[in-house]
């Protein structure tokens, strides 16, 4: 098993989807990735050798992925809140901050449903 970025790469796959394994790499990127490593797209990982895993591993550096790209964003998100735009206000209520509608859906940003019970009529 090939250890790329520290992400345990699965061997049984094709090269462009195990590099999609790491945060941070799509498939546009892995390909790109692995022309810049001169690796063919089609071999699978149980087929690289060292000095190509090292050259992955060297083109992989490149990008930001994995703990520091996760923590960009989470920092991106806090810059937001801070500034108390409206895209960090919905990031602060859970509410979707895309212009989705909430009345209906929205059920992923806003959790389960809360019921709230109906106000008794009081009785003369």
């Amino acid at each position: 098993m090939a250890r790329i970025a520290g992400i345990d790469i699965p061997k049984q796959k094709r090269g462009v989807i195990a590099l999609t394994y790491i945060f941070g790499i799509g498939s546009s990127r892995a390909k790109e990735i692995l022309a810049t490593a001169k690796v063919s797209e089609d071999t699978k990982v149980l087929d690289w050798n060292d000095d190509e895993i090292g050259r992955i591993r060297d083109a992989v550096a490149d990008y930001t992925i994995e703990g520091e790209l996760r923590s960009e964003t989470q920092l991106n998100i806090k810059r937001l809140m801070d500034i108390g735009c409206y895209r960090g206000i919905r990031h602060r209520s859970g509410l979707p901050l895309r212009g989705q509608r909430t009345k209906n859906n929205s059920r992923t940003r806003k959790g389960k449903r809360k019921t709230v019970a109906n106000k008794k009529k009081a009785t003369k």
